[in-house]
């Protein structure tokens, strides 16, 4: 029961983190709250967490199969890309004309916002070698094994650690609206400029052949070092042990 709950907050501490950079999932998040309300940001938020366990969950179960289908990972990137754009170009729309303040897509979807979070999740391929990457780590360090309560453990804390970095940008964000007031344009200048520069850093890794093909034949480079960090906080007594 004890290393379970070690398994637990590895996972829950690496979806933490993970979830913090700036991303197309975590800013648009925010973007729905200030928007729509917190209700809505955070039925986007478990849909997004859902999608994203249930990739994890393959994942651990279906590696090989996975690196194969490198044809569906680049589909899956392009769509990726074509959304953030969408979305940068809704922002920008938004701040030049501010009696429409809200995101035109984020808002005038007719799907549920938990549906929205569990498709634009879905559809974003970046996570996958990401949670190879940590996934491979943790089973060759021994911390990770090829059993269900192990699974279920890792899954349920990185579930966790994903709806709480979300909460981060959802509260942060309303907390920067109540501070600029009437000035709903310059936030919106702001989430434009993020999406943006998401859509040239993907271009450029599309253009340089470190998109997420890369990725998923090496995994070790999302881990970029910080597994040993990781693991001495989830873990330390490997730290004493060492």
């Amino acid at each position: 029961m004890l290393h379970l709950r070690k398994i637990f907050f590895t996972g829950m501490l690496v979806s933490f983190l993970g979830s913090l950079p700036l991303g197309t999932l975590n800013i648009a998040a925010m973007q729905i709250s200030i928007s729509e309300g917190i209700t809505s940001a955070i039925l986007f938020s478990i849909g997004s967490l859902l999608s994203e366990i249930i990739y994890v969950r393959l994942s651990l179960v279906a590696m090989d199969w996975i690196r194969k289908q490198e044809k569906i990972f680049r589909i899956l990137e392009w769509v990726t890309l074509a959304i953030v754009l969408a979305l940068a170009a809704s922002s920008f729309y938004s701040a030049l004309h501010p009696s429409q303040a809200k995101s035109v897509i984020l808002t005038s979807t007719t799907l549920p916002y938990i549906v929205l979070g569990f498709v634009m999740s879905a559809v974003n391929p970046v996570q996958i070698p990401f949670w190879f990457g940590w996934s491979t780590v943790l089973f060759t360090k021994k911390i990770l094994l090829p059993r269900s309560d192990h699974y279920n453990a890792y899954i349920v804390g990185i579930g966790i650690g994903t709806f709480v970095g979300n909460c981060v940008f959802i509260f942060g964000g309303l907390l920067i609206a109540s501070k600029i007031n009437n000035n709903q344009h310059v936030l919106n200048w702001v989430i434009g400029g993020i999406f943006t520069i998401t859509a040239l850093i993907q271009i450029w890794k599309m253009s340089r052949k470190k998109d997420a093909v890369h990725q998923l034949h090496h995994p070790e480079e999302m881990t970029q070092g910080l597994e040993d960090k990781v693991i001495e906080m989830s873990h330390p007594e490997k730290k004493k042990e060492s």
